[in-house]
């Protein structure tokens, strides 16, 4: 698997991210370790996790940090911590009342201190503001996140899913001040999800040298191959998937990166996947997968580039209506 520099960061990561976000939910803690051995056996070291994971499964707050706590039990058993690019994420609500949540200067020291320990780790490769606090100054919150970095709990940070003018804002105010610097950013982001990103973010950050790392790469899954015209899909998500991107031109983008997968022996999410990597915002997509035999398929996409005349034709079939990347590019 290649490596690739994190923006203008002193990371090296691969060009696949592991997302784990259902570590400790849909996947069991014995199956998650063997997701992350499968992982790595590829190649794999950069794993992609958050304190609030997994709040939003059965147990609620309850769940909050147990990602982070399979990880760190993880990387203990299998003493490999110091060959893995660790990025987790603060910002949600990991308690009832005040300070449970957000990016204020004094809950940034406590928010790390407790991801370290969950992960049972010494320091954080990459650490990641998960959504703007509109409600704090961003030199306050970069105030802090600098402190950690000075002191060696944190070596790089990112931003995740910020509006562009707060991405800049940030960047300016650390360039003014001597804060430490956003280095990455994690949006939202696939051929089925483009205008978001590539309106605003996707020139910012190709600008100040931002490293990208986007989420839901494959759509929330429907672009894994098993949603096909006339099909019916059995899954938790398969309702809401299918309202947002089972339609015309959604099933033409299916079809057309089956064609192209054919011709070079790779699946639909391979290919899928290869559309981020060709493109050079991009530093590594976050897959994830719930069993190491769903984990194989995005695998496949490592090193798996696309022809001018491919990434053409996928661009016109997933365009959207305000097309500002003409402006942009």
């Amino acid at each position: 698997m290649h490596l690739r520099k994190l923006g203008r960061s002193e990371l090296n990561v691969t060009e696949l991210c592991l997302g784990t976000m259902q570590f400790g939910w849909t996947a069991d803690e014995q199956t998650s370790f063997a997701v992350m051995d499968a992982y790595v056996a590829a190649g794999g070291n950069f794993i992609d996790t958050a304190d609030i994971y997994t709040t939003w499964g059965p147990d609620g707050m309850a769940g909050a940090g147990r990602t982070e706590e399979i990880i760190g039990r993880w990387m203990k058993a299998r003493g490999n911590r110091s060959k893995l690019i660790i990025a987790t994420k603060l910002r949600g609500r990991m308690a009832d009342g005040p300070g449970g949540e957000g990016l204020a200067r004094d809950r940034v020291p406590r928010a790390c201190a407790d991801s370290l320990r969950r992960l049972q780790t010494d320091y954080i490769d990459l650490y990641q503001t998960h959504s703007a606090d509109l409600k704090v100054p961003i030199a306050e919150t970069l105030d802090g996140l600098t402190q950690l970095v000075k002191t060696g709990k944190v070596r790089v940070l990112g931003a995740s899913n910020y509006p562009a003018w707060r991405l800049l804002e940030a960047l300016w105010a650390s360039e003014k001040h001597g804060y430490a610097r956003f280095e990455s950013y994690q949006p939202d982001y696939s051929l089925m999800e483009r205008s978001l990103f590539e309106t605003e973010p996707r020139p910012l950050c190709r600008n100040y040298g931002l490293g990208v790392i986007p989420y839901s790469p494959l759509a929330g899954g429907f672009l894994t191959g098993k949603y096909r015209r006339g099909v019916n899909v059995a899954s938790v998500r398969a309702s809401d998937i299918g309202k947002k991107y089972a339609n015309a031109q959604g099933f033409a983008l299916i079809e057309q990166l089956d064609a192209i997968g054919k011709s070079h022996g790779k699946t639909v999410a391979q290919t899928a996947l290869a559309w981020l990597l060709t493109n050079p915002v991009i530093t590594a997509p976050i897959i994830g997968a719930n069993t190491p035999a769903q984990l194989q398929d995005a695998l496949g996409a490592a090193g798996y580039r696309l022809s001018a005349d491919e990434m053409k034709a996928l661009n016109e079939l997933s365009k959207y209506p305000m097309n500002w990347r003409d402006i942009w590019d």
